[in-house]
């Protein structure tokens, strides 16, 4: 995938793209979206020393709805007129949960709360690319259940 990412250095792309976060040198918190400094929000650590991770791509998602009405500016609509589209929260092995959209093809009928998802890279708009959070369907179940 060719795409500049819509966020420089929120996430990588290729075969197995990851969201990237930081992790606190002192007390290991991992945050994301990644910090650019500053200090730990850990309330019980002093830390002021972040080292970028990759984190996992896959996870259990936590919440998950629709955007029916189209959002205010600066969002730029996919299509015209505007088309729906679902959103996931999806807790991550690393403690944290993740929102975002659910790759293309999918919507809330797919979703459960519980299920695994992983991270996928598509092109947002124009040549712009984004992470959205793709349902996983094990062999021999549907994707509905």
């Amino acid at each position: 995938m060719t795409a500049t990412p819509a966020i420089e250095g929120w996430f990588t792309t290729g075969p197995e793209p990851a969201l990237v976060g930081s992790r606190c040198t002192t007390c290991t918190t991992v945050y994301f979206p990644p910090l650019a400094g500053g200090f730990c929000r850990n309330p019980a650590c002093d830390g002021e020393d972040f080292e970028s991770t990759e984190l996992s791509r896959r996870g259990r998602i936590w919440s998950y709805t629709d955007a029916q009405y189209q959002p205010p500016a600066p969002y730029v609509p996919a299509s015209d007129p505007y088309e729906p589209f679902a959103l996931a929260a999806v807790e991550l092995p690393e403690g944290l949960t993740v929102l975002g959209q659910v790759a293309q093809g999918y919507g809330v009928a797919d979703l459960r709360v519980g299920a695994e998802a992983e991270l996928v890279v598509e092109i947002l708009h124009d040549d712009l690319s984004i992470w959205r959070w793709k349902p996983v369907v094990e062999l021999g179940q549907e994707a509905d259940q």
